[in-house]
């Protein structure tokens, strides 16, 4: 970024945007307010980079984060997600043939994950942090990550609240998370 976008980034954060949305960070609050539409698919593009940069680095690290842990602690169970118990079959994520992945509301790198999964014909159960149990929330992200309903009507790909399973699970790194139960244990993959 140049200096006078870091200006402008600025003088926006002291308006409206900033009062509600104080979190946004630059790329985003110069894309939404941006005076053209090269200037928005130039931001759009810049925070594209930015996040396939940072998922990449997020995505090494938990590889190595695997790795020591089970050099480590070999045999050592993580988690157990709360209601889990041996030899439970249901399509949950407490199954442990069945991917969890966790999501949350205005995560571009949430969506391209779960389209990847979809592409790869694999079921999955969804869970939304930080939904407040709002229906719609979901659904609407669901229809604007290209979710195929057929999928989700015939049980291959739910739908859920998180109600705090992510923060049960323990596991570092930030969403979108895919994680499987291996050995017992919840990991990334």
């Amino acid at each position: 970024m140049h200096t006078e976008e870091w200006a402008r980034y600025r003088q926006l954060m002291q308006g409206p945007l900033g009062l509600f949305s104080p979190n946004l960070d630059p790329l985003t609050a110069l894309g939404i307010e941006a005076r053209s539409e090269e200037e928005r698919d130039r931001y759009a593009e810049l925070q594209v980079q930015v996040e396939a940069h940072r998922v990449e680095k997020t995505l090494a690290y938990q590889r190595a984060y695997d790795t020591a842990w089970q050099r480590l602690h070999p045999g050592m169970q993580r988690v157990t997600l709360p209601g889990h118990t041996p030899g439970n079959s249901s399509t949950t994520a407490n199954s442990t043939d069945r991917i969890a992945v966790f999501i949350k509301d205005g995560c571009a790198p949430c969506g391209l994950a779960v389209q990847q999964l979809q592409v790869s014909d694999v079921g999955f159960d969804l869970y939304m942090v930080g939904s407040r149990a709002n229906d719609a929330l979901i659904r609407d992200w669901a229809k604007r990550a290209s979710i195929n309903p057929d999928r989700v009507r015939n049980g291959s790909i739910t739908l859920n609240h998180d109600a705090g399973r992510w923060l049960s699970l323990g596991l570092p790194g930030d969403l979108p998370a895919v994680v499987r139960q291996v050995s017992g244990q919840w990991q990334r993959q």
